[in-house]
C-alpha cells in the first residue's frame, strides 16, 4: 500500500520558524528600511508606507511582549511576520514584498544576526583579556615549569604562561574582526536570484541598516553563506583556545600537580567520593570545543556541492550556528569567572621548576659561551644528567670537581646559573620570560586593549 505522509508531519518537516524566530527583529528591521526605499522611490505610496510601518513596529511589540501567536504553517519568520502584517493593516501588508524575495531577506537578517553577535563574542572575549591582564599583573614574581610534551622543560614566568593566552585570544578578536568585514555586505535586492526591475535604492536600505558596503553579485548574494563557515572557523580556533586553558585547569587541579585550587563554585563533588572536587566545567567547555567543531563541519557538509542559488538545504545553516553562539559565549562568560576566581600556589609551582633538570639548557649554553659548539655542549650536559639520575640528585648537588669530569670549561661561575630565577632572567629576547620581557608583554597588551576596544565600539570606523 502506497504511504501517504501526513500533512502535518510534512509541515513540521520543512517549517523553520521554531528556530529562525530568533530574528524576528532583524526581518522586521530590515523591513521597516526596506519599505522607507519603497517609499522613497516612489514604488508604493507614502501613506501605504506610514501603515505598513506602524503595523510592523506594533508587531514588534507584540513579540517582544509574549503576545505574538506563531503559527507553524508559516513555514518561516518571514512569512508569520507578513502574514500577521496582512491581518493587521489589510492587503496593503502584500505590498512590503514588493521587490524582494524571501531569499535575499534571510541572507539579509541572518548577516544582521552575525554582526551582532560577533560583537557580542568580540567584548566577551575582551573582557576575558583584561581579567587574564590583571591576573599575570599580581603575579609577576611567581615561578612555574614550563611545559613541552607535558614534561618539564624550562622555569617561566606563571605570568608569561597566562599572557601566552591573552595573545592567543588578541587573535580571536581579531579573526572576528576580519569576519566582520566579510559578514557586512548587504544583499537585499537581490531578489530571488537575479535583482529586480523595480528602480530600488540599494545604497539607502544599508546606510538604513548600517551596512558599509552592498554586495556586488545577486546570485552570489543569495547563495553565499562563506561568512558563516569563516565564523564557525573562527569560533572553532577561539574554542580550542580555551579547551587548552581548560585541559590545563584540570591537570593544575589535580594532587599530582597541585598549581591551583578552582573555587567551589566552579567544581562539583563525587556522588561516592566526598574528598572530591571535580574541575566539571573546565571539563563541560572542553567538550562543548567537540560540539562546535561539528557545527562547522555540518555546515561545511551541506554547502558541499550545492548549485546556484538558493536551494533549501541552506535552511539547514541557522541551527548550528545558533547553537555555536550560543555555546561560544556561555563558555566565556564562565571561564572568565572561572579564571579570575582560582587560586594559585606558588610554594608548588616554584619547587615543580626547582625540582627537575629545568635549568640543563642553561648549563648548555654556558659551556656555548666558554666556546664549545652547541651540540657538543649540549651532549656533555646529557651525560651530566644522566649522572645525577644514576646518584638520584640534582645539578645543584654537584661540586665544581663534578662538574669539571665532564668538561675542563666549567668554573665556579657554573653555579650562578643554576638558580630557577637567574634562568628566568636571563630570557631577555624579544617575547621571553624575563621580568624586562613581561613588562614589555604588558605594555603591548594595553595598546591591544586599546584597539580592540575602539574596533568593537566603532567597527565601521
Amino acid at each position: 500500500m502506497e504511504h501517504r505522509g501526513n500533512p502535518t508531519d510534512l509541515r513540521e518537516f520543512i517549517t523553520s520558524l521554531p528556530f529562525d524566530r530568533r530574528l524576528y527583529k532583524y526581518d522586521i528591521r530590515g523591513s521597516l528600511a526596506h519599505v522607507a526605499m519603497l517609499a522613497k522611490c516612489g514604488i508604493i505610496p507614502k501613506e501605504d508606507a506610514g501603515k505598513i510601518t506602524r503595523g510592523l513596529k506594533e508587531i514588534e511589540q507584540e513579540i517582544e511582549a509574549g503576545k505574538f501567536s506563531f503559527d507553524i504553517l508559516d513555514e518561516d519568520i518571514h512569512m508569520g511576520i507578513e502574514r500577521a502584517l496582512i491581518e493587521k493593516i489589510g492587503f496593503l501588508g502584500g505590498k512590503l514584498h514588493t521587490a524582494r524575495s524571501r531569499n535575499d531577506q534571510i541572507a539579509l537578517d541572518i548577516r544582521m544576526y552575525l554582526k551582532e553577535e560577533l560583537l557580542k563574542i568580540g567584548n566577551l572575549i575582551l573582557t576575558l583579556q583584561k581579567a587574564l591582564l590583571n591576573l599575570a599583573k599580581e603575579n609577576t614574581e611567581v615561578i612555574m615549569p614550563g611545559y613541552t610534551h607535558l614534561q618539564r622543560a624550562q622555569p617561566v614566568l606563571f605570568s608569561h604562561h597566562i599572557m601566552a593566552y591573552f595573545f592567543m585570544f588578541g587573535r580571536d578578536i581579531d579573526r572576528l574582526k576580519s569576519c566582520y568585514e566579510r559578514t557586512d555586505a548587504m544583499p537585499l535586492g537581490s531578489a530571488a536570484l537575479a535583482g529586480t526591475s523595480f528602480p530600488i535604492d540599494r545604497e539607502f536600505v544599508a546606510k538604513e541598516l548600517g551596512f558599509s558596503k552592498i554586495t556586488e553579485n545577486s546570485m552570489d548574494a543569495v547563495s553565499d553563506r562563506d561568512f558563516l563557515v569563516e565564523f564557525l572557523s573562527s569560533l572553532s580556533l577561539l574554542m580550542i583556545h580555551l579547551s587548552s586553558f581548560c585541559e590545563e585547569l584540570v591537570l593544575w587541579s589535580t594532587s599530582e600537580f597541585g598549581f591551583i585550587q578552582l573555587d567551589e563554585a566552579f567544581t562539583t563533588g563525587s556522588s561516592i567520593m566526598p574528598q572530591k572536587r571535580n574541575p566539571d566545567v573546565a571539563e563541560l567547555i572542553r567538550g562543548k570545543t567537540g560540539r562546535t567543531f561539528g557545527h562547522l563541519m555540518g555546515l561545511l557538509t551541506t554547502l558541499k556541492a550545492l548549485p546556484l542559488t538558493y536551494n533549501r538545504d541552506l535552511q539547514e545553516d541557522k541551527e548550528p550556528l545558533f547553537d555555536a553562539v550560543d555555546t561560544a559565549k556561555r563558555s566565556l562568560e564562565i571561564f572568565t569567572p572561572m579564571v579570575a576566581s582560582m587560586r594559585i600556589n606558588p610554594e608548588r609551582m616554584g619547587r615543580a621548576a626547582e625540582e627537575s633538570f629545568t635549568v640543563a639548557t642553561d648549563v648548555a649554553d654556558y659551556l656555548v659561551r666558554k666556546g664549545l659548539p652547541f651540540r657538543e655542549a649540549h651532549g656533555v650536559v646529557g651525560k651530566i644528567i644522566a649522572y645525577c639520575l644514576d646518584r638520584n640528585c640534582v645539578l645543584s648537588d654537584l661540586n665544581l670537581e663534578d662538574y669539571r669530569s665532564f668538561s675542563p670549561l666549567f668554573d665556579q661561575d657554573v653555579f650562578e646559573i643554576l638558580e630557577v630565577k637567574h634562568s628566568v632572567d636571563s630570557k631577555t629576547s624579544v617575547g621571553g620570560t624575563s621580568v624586562k620581557g613581561l613588562k614589555d608583554q604588558f605594555i603591548r597588551a594595553e595598546n591591544l586593549l586599546e584597539s580592540e576596544k575602539m574596533w568593537l565600539s566603532h567597527p565601521l570606523a
